[in-house]
């Protein structure tokens, strides 16, 4: 395997004393994984952030190896990660992200839906902004799985939280099933954040 593309980073999860193991969505080869020698040091450790958008350089001997990665920063995410509703939502899709793809299969339509909607989490004026969009791609998710999922219609921020909370045990039961770690804890928490707005 040898890819050099343009990667939105879903997880970097800590690996001996200074790697990680970076998880990030392509275009072309669509979710993949690469070790990061130094993912866990001063410099790389700003740029390994879920939601940021790197320059991937991914290069495995074997298809039974894992892949070395190197990475460049392009667009960081960083400071709306300060923000408890952005970053709420953003930890989300990444974690969806990461947890419901299957690894080297391309999703383009997915790499570009999370893209846009990386960028309208940070650059809207609030969320009422954005959180339709992130409904859209939870439901494109489902649909580009082949588990259905009809497109949301337009909706005001109430009415797109009700709808969240309606597609969530699909989200559970299709995309999340048999999987561990805290992903729907993540849903759970941006609802309730984004309830308290309404």
């Amino acid at each position: 395997m040898q890819l050099k593309a343009p990667a939105i980073v879903l997880a970097a999860r800590p690996h001996g004393e200074n790697a990680v193991i970076l998880r990030a969505l392509t275009q072309e080869a669509g979710l993949v994984a690469a070790y990061v020698a130094g993912g866990q040091g001063r410099r790389l450790r700003p740029v390994v952030i879920p939601g940021n958008m790197v320059e991937a350089d991914i290069r495995a001997r074997s298809a039974s190896q894992l892949p070395f990665g190197k990475v460049e920063l392009v667009t960081s995410r960083a400071p709306w990660l300060g923000e408890p509703l952005p970053a709420a939502a953003i930890l989300w899709v990444t974690a969806l992200t990461a947890t419901a793809l299957p690894e080297r299969n391309p999703y383009p339509s997915l790499y570009d839906a999370l893209g846009g909607l990386l960028d309208a989490i940070c650059h809207a004026p609030s969320a009422r902004g954005w959180a339709p969009a992130l409904l859209s791609y939870e439901a494109l998710l489902l649909r580009e799985l082949g588990y259905g999922g009809a497109k949301p219609a337009p909706a005001d921020l109430l009415q797109t939280i009700e709808a969240m909370r309606s597609l969530g045990p699909a989200l559970d039961r299709y995309l999340l099933a048999d999987r561990h770690g805290d992903a729907m804890e993540a849903r759970t928490r941006l609802i309730d954040r984004l309830s308290r707005i309404v």
